[in-house]
């Protein structure tokens, strides 16, 4: 037998194993292909960029009121209402049910579910389709912040990167209120605040479980769960996700069974329109601000602007109108009414009436008697004439044509007459009257190429609603008008009022107006009030006031037409007095300031007794000579030691010149001792600050000056 023998292993050898080759070789397939995907993941995730949380900050301006109301929002630059939320402003059932639909695990994985993506694949290999996604609310998010139409692997798998640097950036909570502020609900609605308006008319966080449980489940199809369009649909999308609040433990099944009844809405609601003029200034005047506070009170803002909307269309048709509320103590506007309806167009509703000027007719004859109090020249106890006169050629006329007589002050200023106004603003004179209303802040207009005459104390001037109601303040705040405050996010800027007269004066007014004849749906004696009615039946005005509120009212057509029976008393009175019962506190009077005198005409000093004709005080003034104060001089600062502690303080001297004796001096409105057969006195202040000093001669020609006493 022939062949080769087979060689015999050599001692020592190790036998051939060519599978180790094998193995080591897929092995080193492997690392490279898992080098080769991490870098090729490392170039994808490169590719992407930064996180951009942009859309974050691309959110509806909103308008709040004082205590954070929405007042009115307003669409984003695309056109789409997206307000600002936060989980903690969100019904905490809504939150829950959110988490179990949608998220189970939202606390707990890391912006990827490891779980659900196995379950989804799971599913996907055994029924050969997509039976339920992978998608946390981190990675919705992701979607929102960077929304593609494509449903591909690239398209998930981005999501899951930018997921995971999500959760390195932002809390478990500021992913949540990422999510309200983004979600879709169909429409231009992205967000659960802006959805809970549209779809409830209410807040987030005052949700039922059936509302909360709808929320929950539009942003899956916003479209075809529209309630306002597929009601069937937006029913059964709610009630699976009642059923699995139930399987997870979030709700009861009694619970679900009641918010099952429950239908869903059949229609859109409009957004919150409250204080759309003031919001719009608001805006126009700070557009980079997202969040606008201002000082409005947003639920006695909506009952004026329903109350306003009601008595105007009552009225007679065309008309407009206008309220404004003050806070006498702050300044602070409380309630901005610019027109009854900011959508009619048939009435200029998107014009704001509070800031139109207007001829006040009567609502500024307060000032004339302020003035004329300040200056000494009358009390609210000086008998006055109410009979025709003539001013060269100007020969004013009561409102009713008819005369009373001789009267107070009281009550003529009480029953607004005419005469005795336009004679204490003669004896004042109209520039006066109109720098005191122009100092005082208010944007006053005269009739162009005329010299101001006595038609302005009975409306011959135009102003502002807001402008009058800030100078009616001037009566609870003894004569001081402050600055009017809107936005409640800014300080007040300080030093800033204006003095419109002085303390005893301004009460003078107020206790007289508290006494006016009210309106038939009120009680008197509550409120301090005046009204007014232009020429020719065009505006209608009631300004009132108590210790706490000043509220003004102005009713006429936006055109400036006439219109028959538009009176201030019969017209905006009645609409003022229910304005101040939806404050919701009684009025209260103003107190009456230290020396104010409180006397009969009998008991008043000769001078004041009586307001006497022009031409009388001309002729004695002519003999005597024109009576003036010598000392000291108008808008001195006088130094007597009042300002310096344990110093001993000085009399101020008091010097005049003409007039006819016996001279009456008062200081502040009250009489400085009795009449003095001299023309020198002294005064000795109680402390220092402003003073108002005033003469008056036998004949009642009268001169003021104020002063500063250090």
């Amino acid at each position: 037998m022939t062949g080769v023998e087979p060689r015999a292993p050599t001692p020592g050898a190790r036998p051939r194993r060519p599978w180790r080759w094998l193995v080591l070789g897929g092995a080193g397939l492997l690392v490279v292909g898992a080098i080769a995907a991490a870098l090729t993941f490392a170039r994808f995730v490169e590719a992407m960029g930064p996180l951009d949380l942009v859309a974050l900050e691309q959110r509806s301006t909103v308008v709040l009121d004082r205590d954070g109301r929405l007042l009115r929002p307003f669409t984003t630059a695309a056109g789409r209402w997206r307000l600002p939320v936060t989980a903690a402003e969100v019904d905490p059932r809504y939150l829950a049910m959110l988490e179990a639909f949608e998220d189970g695990r939202f606390r707990a994985h890391p912006g990827v579910d490891p779980l659900a993506l196995l379950r989804a694949a799971g599913q996907w290999l055994s029924h050969g389709h997509v039976v339920s996604g992978a998608s946390t609310l981190t990675m919705q998010v992701a979607r929102l912040l960077e929304p593609r139409e494509d449903r591909t692997l690239g398209a998930k798998l981005r999501q899951m990167v930018r997921a995971v640097e999500l959760e390195r950036r932002l809390s478990k909570t500021e992913i949540l209120s990422a999510y309200l502020t983004l979600a879709p609900y169909g429409g231009n609605i992205e967000g659960v605040r802006a959805a809970s308006f549209v779809y409830f008319g209410k807040e987030p966080r005052r949700l039922s479980v059936a509302e909360a449980a709808l929320l929950v489940a539009l942003p899956q199809s916003p479209e075809t769960r529209r309630p306002d369009r597929g009601p069937r649909l937006a029913r059964a999308a709610r009630d699976r996700v009642l059923a699995r609040a139930v399987r997870a433990g979030v709700l009861g099944e009694a619970e679900a069974a009641a918010a099952r009844l429950e239908p869903v809405p059949r229609a859109r609601r409009p957004l919150p329109m409250l204080a759309p003029h003031l919001s719009e200034q608001a805006l126009a005047a700070d557009p980079t601000s997202r969040v606008i506070r201002l000082t409005l009170d947003g639920r006695l803002q909506a009952s004026l602007e329903a109350l306003l909307s009601e008595r105007v269309a009552a009225a007679g048709p065309l008309l407009s109108g206008a309220i404004v509320v003050i806070d006498n103590a702050t300044g602070e506007v409380r309630a901005h009414v610019g027109s009854p309806d900011y959508f009619a167009a048939e009435r200029a509703g998107a014009v704001d009436a509070a800031r139109a000027l207007r001829s006040p007719g009567s609502a500024l004859k307060p000032f004339i008697y302020a003035l004329a109090f300040e200056n000494g020249i009358a009390h609210p106890e000086t008998m006055m004439d109410d009979r025709p006169s003539r001013y060269g050629g100007y020969v004013p006329e009561n409102f009713d044509m008819a005369f009373q007589g001789t009267v107070t002050a009281r009550k003529a200023l009480q029953q607004s007459l005419n005469l005795p106004a336009v004679e204490l603003l003669s004896e004042l004179g109209p520039p006066r009257l109109l720098a005191r209303l122009r100092g005082s802040g208010a944007a006053v207009a005269v009739p162009k190429d005329s010299a101001p005459g006595l038609a302005i104390g009975l409306g011959g001037v135009g102003i502002r609603l807001v402008d009058l109601a800030r100078l009616y303040v001037a009566f609870t705040r003894g004569g001081s008008v402050p600055p009017l405050r809107w936005r409640a996010d800014r300080v007040a800027e300080p030093g800033t009022e204006r003095r419109l007269c002085d303390p005893v004066s301004a009460w003078y007014v107020a206790d007289i107006l508290r006494g006016a004849p009210p309106p038939l749906n009120a009680a008197p004696g509550r409120i301090a009030y005046k009204t007014g009615t232009s020429y020719g039946y065009r505006d209608a005005w009631a300004a009132g006031f108590d210790r706490r509120h000043t509220i003004a009212v102005w009713v006429g057509r936006p055109d400036n037409g006439a219109v028959p029976g538009l009176v201030g008393r019969l017209v905006a009175a009645p609409v003022l007095f229910d304005a101040f019962s939806r404050i919701g506190s009684d009025p209260e009077p103003i107190p009456a300031p230290k020396g104010a005198l409180i006397a009969t005409n009998a008991n008043l000093p000769p001078p004041l007794r009586s307001l006497r004709k022009d031409e009388s005080k001309s002729a004695g003034a002519s003999l005597v000579g024109p009576l003036r104060i010598a000392f000291p001089p108008d808008g001195a600062r006088v130094d007597l030691g009042a300002s310096r502690p344990g110093r001993d303080v000085a009399a101020l001297a008091l010097k005049a010149t003409g007039g006819l004796p016996p001279l009456i001096w008062l200081v502040n409105g009250v009489p400085v001792g009795g009449p003095q057969p001299r023309r020198r006195s002294e005064w000795m202040p109680d402390g220092a600050g402003f003073a108002r000093v005033s003469v008056m001669d036998a004949r009642g020609l009268t001169d003021s000056v104020s002063v500063r006493i250090d």
